[in-house]
């Protein structure tokens, strides 16, 4: 359990002489899915001038190029931070047979997977197959592993329900299941979306295994480091709104966490730092800080 009090601030400019290396996470800290939260674009801007490194960190099921252009329509531009790792990147690489240290090593299991893939997730995923050399199949009878994205237009994006039956078709065949998005769910302009994880766990519960690229894992924050350089541990702080994924991950890798609270946990935990406290304290983590919004 957590005995660390979460210093409640209102915004991170108390904490800006503290961390030379900022980790940020993108749904829930920097965006709602739509549009920039208020404030933010002023916040990197600062941090960048002040000279912090700054790499964004997403359980998005793309690759990075694709974030990076849709970062762009929303008006974040690539001055405001040094790069962007995703767990669709990396998952990515994973599949590419990258020689990278920092991901081969990490997944082992890749060599066993096979070529043939079934895809649950939408057409917006497909660009995690370009480049791959792997067949994309239509039936989980044709397929030696299953690449989960999340839920897609067909099926809906809001309830389980509809995939448990393909879900169960990939099950009794033992398919291995690749997770790129560890997110249960995700917020979009007010809306609540179910992500890959939930499909994921679902699937362990039904005898499936899953293999989960993303955070609070330990793998993905690898090519992270690398982008941050030789900052300290001790002066890298990570920011995002999901306990269970952006600050359990920075306590998996010995990171300090400060926890957005305004984000997938709801508007009222920044209204109430003793209900932010209990939360943290319950699931026996403890983020150095918390704030309303990644605002300065």
């Amino acid at each position: 359990m957590s005995e660390r009090k979460i210093e409640a601030l209102q915004g991170i400019a108390p904490l800006l002489d503290r961390y030379d290396g900022f980790i940020v996470d993108l749904w829930g800290t920097v965006h709602n899915g739509v549009r920039p939260f208020p404030g933010v674009l002023d916040c990197l801007r600062t941090l960048k001038e002040r000279g912090k490194r700054i790499v964004l960190l997403s359980n998005a099921p793309r690759p990075a190029a694709i974030i990076r252009d849709q970062l762009a329509t929303m008006g974040v531009d690539g001055s405001l931070y040094d790069g962007i790792i995703t767990s669709g990147e990396v998952t990515w690489r994973v599949l590419a047979g990258c020689t990278d240290p920092s991901v081969a090593q990490a997944w082992p299991w890749v060599k066993t997977l096979g070529k043939r893939v079934f895809h649950i997730g939408g057409q917006h995923d497909l660009s995690m197959f370009e480049g791959l050399g792997v067949e994309l199949v239509s039936n989980p009878a044709d397929a030696t592993f299953v690449l989960n994205t999340g839920p897609d237009e067909r099926r809906g994006q809001t309830e389980l329900e509809p995939y448990l039956e393909i879900l169960s078709a990939c099950a009794v065949r033992d398919l291995p299941m690749i997770c790129a998005n560890p997110d249960m769910e995700v917020m979009r302009d007010g809306v609540r979306l179910i992500c890959a994880g939930l499909l994921a766990r679902a699937y362990e519960q039904k005898g499936g295994v899953v293999q989960w690229i993303g955070k609070p894992f330990p793998p993905v924050y690898e090519p992270v480091f690398e982008l941050l350089g030789d900052i300290p541990k001790n002066r890298i702080l990570a920011a995002g709104d999901a306990l269970a994924t952006d600050i359990r991950g920075a306590a998996n890798v010995g990171v300090d966490a400060l926890w957005v609270l305004a984000g997938i946990h709801g508007e009222g935990l920044a209204d109430d730092p003793a209900q932010a406290q209990e939360e943290a304290d319950g699931a026996g983590l403890a983020p150095v800080a918390s704030v309303p919004s990644f605002v300065l």
